[in-house]
């Protein structure tokens, strides 16, 4: 066994315990009757170096043997190894559990030499101020940092039941609380300024301290304390550090007084983070309850910038830059998001970069700038009052028109699939492309058939409800996929079953005109006939104006891909399907 013990261990812990396990008891398994002092020995011997040493239980009685190794360490374990790095004297005390009970012994032990460069070691100059400090370094809580205080399960290494927002415990008297670790002594203290907060009934939403005390006459439940009028009688406290498979662990010993932060046993912290400015510490044993502490007075240093937004001479486009951006010498930029407003985006690297963004629509627009440096987010925002639509820009809803799917948030009537003379499918999919006008949804509809002639995507109106042709004749649908195929769309009558064909209004056929890049596909039924004279039943030359067809009699909208082509599979992605509006229909 070859753990360094750093004495380091004094982080605020003591302090830091601002919620507490419930008290302890080692298992008495029935290993003999309870040990009598006579029976208790043990021996010291040198170890690997003038530093440690091994402590072997001798006792002639039989049981557990735990130590108290006067360094902040407490252990179990019949033959354990301690690192005093200190020309001072120990007290070690062995304490033997056995089924009857259990007794103590205590023995001086003398260091004689110092472990010079212990004392050099980073983290405790950094934790304590160093040689230099001799009033100790003193520390308080991040409070304006995310998850300052926080609990998690024992097996998770986030704060996932609970996390502070920034000050998300003012008024709790948390945040002037001071911490102070001193090399020196290895001496620990607490100031909290005449009151603080206590708890110690684990519920997330008041775990509230790093440096909490807890009353003994007060077990459960959440409290603020006026430390004037309570009996608050604080033992000394000193803190240790161990180094263990690579990481460090802060431990503080137990105190005595009226108030106690422990059942009697030294608290142990894992050190997630550290620097000169910047302890993150999780407990260890139990629910795990994290703190964020940096030295008071200490001031984070901060990415500044200010966005400005400009109108340039091009059509409803706008030039972002980020002016007098200041960056740390100790932070690096690894992102910069531009959220524009309009649901497009754009990220880069380069603070100097000026950035261009076209707004097809008018309107107001909050655009936010998010500059990410060493895991902090630095966020700027910016209204864009754009006055007028873009030259380019077509109106998708026209006047008496109504979305009737956009595979997303509006489904007025659902799409299916008709198989035909072969397969199909229509599924949601994420959009392939939603980086500009016409379609920045996150989801659109994914059509396909297989060796099939007529396969279609289908919307049929619930009973009752028919299309109104008279308030508007066009239909549209945006339609991503291979340049060249053909997307038809037609209206159908299902009232005649078997025989609703015979009802269709001719073919309207849109081309598709780029690969891969969102389209309006636009069908205009104004001059567009309808059935067919050699069936000898229903047929007209225009079904906007034929009162047979013009209202209350379609109630299918059926979606074509290469229609009466059965030589292949033929997808098309397809969205933001709207035609006219439904009176009624919710």
């Amino acid at each position: 066994m070859n753990k360094r013990h750093i004495i380091l261990s004094a982080l605020v812990l003591a302090g830091l315990t601002w919620f507490g396990c419930e008290p302890m008891e080692l298992d008495k398994p029935n290993i003999g009757n309870a040990p009598t002092a006579e029976q208790l020995d043990f021996t010291i011997t040198p170890g690997d170096d003038a530093f440690h040493f091994v402590i072997t239980n001798t006792s002639t009685a039989k049981g557990i043997a735990s130590w108290d190794l006067g360094n902040g360490i407490k252990v179990v374990g019949n033959s354990v190894t301690a690192y005093y790095p200190l020309a001072k004297t120990y007290n070690i005390t062995l304490t033997l559990y056995a089924s009857g009970g259990s007794t103590s012994k205590t023995k001086e032990f003398e260091q004689t030499q110092t472990d010079w460069s212990y004392l050099e070691s980073p983290i405790i100059t950094a934790l304590t101020g160093g040689v230099d400090a001799a009033n100790g370094k003193t520390w308080v809580i991040d409070s304006l940092s995310e998850a300052h205080l926080g609990v998690g399960p024992s097996d998770s290494y986030s704060p996932i039941w609970w996390a502070a927002a920034p000050l998300a415990k003012s008024g709790h008297y948390l945040y002037d609380d001071e911490f102070t670790f001193k090399l020196i002594g290895f001496e620990y203290t607490i100031n909290t300024h005449g009151a603080t907060h206590v708890n110690h009934d684990g519920n997330a939403d008041e775990d509230g301290i790093a440096g909490g005390y807890y009353l003994s006459e007060i077990w459960s439940d959440a409290f603020d304390i006026d430390m004037n009028t309570n009996d608050v009688a604080r033992g000394e406290l000193t803190w240790s550090i161990s180094e263990e498979n690579g990481k460090y662990y802060i431990q503080i010993s137990s105190q005595s007084g009226n108030i106690s932060y422990d059942d009697g046993n030294p608290r142990k912290y894992e050190v997630l983070e550290w620097n000169e400015n910047f302890f993150h510490l999780r407990t260890v044993g139990g629910a795990a309850r994290y703190h964020k502490l940096i030295p008071k007075g200490y001031v984070r240093p901060t990415v500044t910038y200010n966005l400005v937004v400009t109108a340039t001479a091009n059509p409803n486009e706008y030039s972002f830059t980020l002016e007098d951006l200041q960056v740390p010498s100790s932070f690096t930029i690894s992102n910069i998001s531009y959220d524009f407003g309009d649901g497009t985006n754009y990220e880069t690297t380069n603070g100097a970069e000026v950035v261009l963004h076209t707004y097809m629509r008018k309107g107001n627009y909050n655009a936010k700038v998010t500059v990410t440096a060493n895991n902090q987010d630095f966020v700027k925002t910016s209204t864009v009052a754009v006055a007028a639509n873009h030259p380019t820009y077509q109106e998708y809803l026209l006047d008496a028109m109504v979305m009737y799917n956009d595979f997303g948030e509006t489904t007025l009537v659902p799409i299916l699939v008709d198989q035909a003379d072969g397969g199909a499918t229509i599924e949601i999919v994420s959009n392939p492309d939603n980086s500009m006008y016409p379609n920045r949804s996150a989801h659109c509809a994914l059509f396909t058939k297989y060796n099939a002639q007529w396969a279609n995507a289908y919307t049929k109106l619930p009973d009752g409800y028919r299309f109104n042709l008279t308030l508007q004749p066009i239909f549209k649908v945006l339609v991503y996929g291979k340049a060249g195929d053909q997307i038809l769309l037609k209206l159908e009558n299902t009232d005649r079953g078997a025989n609703a064909w015979q009802t269709g209004t001719y073919d309207l056929f849109y081309t598709i005109q780029n690969d891969n890049k969102w389209e309006i596909a636009e069908f205009n039924f104004a001059g567009v006939g309808a059935g067919w004279d050699w069936t000898g039943d229903i047929f007209t030359s225009d079904v906007t104006t034929d009162s047979r067809f013009n209202k209350d009699f379609y109630n299918v909208v059926r979606i074509m891909i290469n229609p009466g082509n059965n030589g292949g599979t033929f997808s098309v992605h397809l969205d933001d399907l709207a035609g006219p509006h439904i009176e009624g229909l919710k």
